[in-house]
């Protein structure tokens, strides 16, 4: 991972530069409501420290990406999101342009709630 990209609206989100709903906050990682969501549950994860995509990562972003994985479960739920099985929620990530992926800061959706959900 490298410093913060001063291009980066999620860089700039990290360093409080643009304020943003928090859901979490930790040494090395951030997650927050996204702006336009998608489903009653909607927020983003992202590593504090800038990395562009899915697409970057290596062996030394192993125990960064388990920990975001574990966590979303338990954000999941304290945002409001059923427990499973009958509940339950999506986590995406898109990574480049034909993934979708619209900043190039590695995030996580996690989508959820009741259905149906605007998109997804």
């Amino acid at each position: 991972m490298s410093a913060a990209d001063p291009n980066c609206v999620f860089c700039k989100i990290v360093e409080g530069k643009i304020p943003s709903r928090k859901v979490h906050e930790d040494d090395e990682i951030l997650a927050f409501h996204d702006i336009h969501p998608w489903a009653p549950v909607h927020f983003l994860m992202v590593p504090k420290q800038h990395l562009a995509s899915l697409a970057q990562v290596g062996p030394q972003h192993e125990a960064l990406l388990g920990r975001m994985m574990a966590l979303a479960p338990k954000l999941a739920l304290q945002e409001g999101c059923r427990p499973y099985p009958q509940g339950g929620w999506r986590v995406v990530i898109n990574t480049g342009d034909d993934g979708g992926q619209e900043v190039h800061h590695l995030h996580i959706h996690v989508f959820g709630g009741p259905r149906p959900w605007l998109k997804g």
